[in-house]
């Protein structure tokens, strides 16, 4: 996959395509491509992203619509809703690796199914731990783990802001 020509403009996508409903739809831009004109552009790639292929180079769509919409392309962009498919202008935001590590889901390796919230076999207690700007913060033991799964909420919250994603 090619990595993103920086000559891509805000104004050349807008001579290419139409935006509508979290898609690109290609306009009628010659009348050799008119099998192309008015439809999604793009084709879903393994990894799960769509990609769209423009001059012969691979885009990933979210990045494309980012900057259809803004007119820059910032180095990381978090799809809010972790849904790699849903590319709604309204669900891409910038982020930086932090941040977009802060929009994750639980993984499937929580014995305790909350996030941030550890079992400590040695205390026999729940523990809650956040990471934030490279940096573990440590919110105490707890014997109850909804005491301990309100605290990683509120942790969460004051730390990772509008990244913070509880489940």
């Amino acid at each position: 996959m090619a990595t993103e020509n920086s000559t891509l403009t805000q104004e050349y996508l807008h001579s290419l395509f139409d935006y509508k409903d979290g898609n690109l739809y290609w306009k009628n831009v010659s009348k050799f491509h008119n099998q192309l004109n008015k439809k999604i552009a793009g084709s879903l790639h393994h990894t799960g992203y769509v990609y769209i292929k423009i001059d012969n180079k691979k885009y990933s769509a979210h990045r494309l619509i980012f900057l259809y919409h803004h007119g820059y392309l910032p180095k990381m962009i978090d799809h809010i809703d972790k849904n790699s498919l849903n590319n709604n202008i309204d669900n891409l935001r910038e982020a930086n690796r932090f941040q977009n590590q802060w929009n994750t889901s639980l993984t499937n390796k929580s014995i305790t199914k909350i996030k941030n919230v550890y079992w400590n076999k040695q205390l026999k207690k729940y523990s809650v731990q956040i990471n934030a700007k490279n940096k573990k913060y440590y919110f105490g033991c707890f014997n109850d783990i909804e005491l301990a799964e309100l605290v990683a909420a509120e942790a969460r919250n004051k730390y990772h802001k509008e990244f913070a994603r509880h489940f």
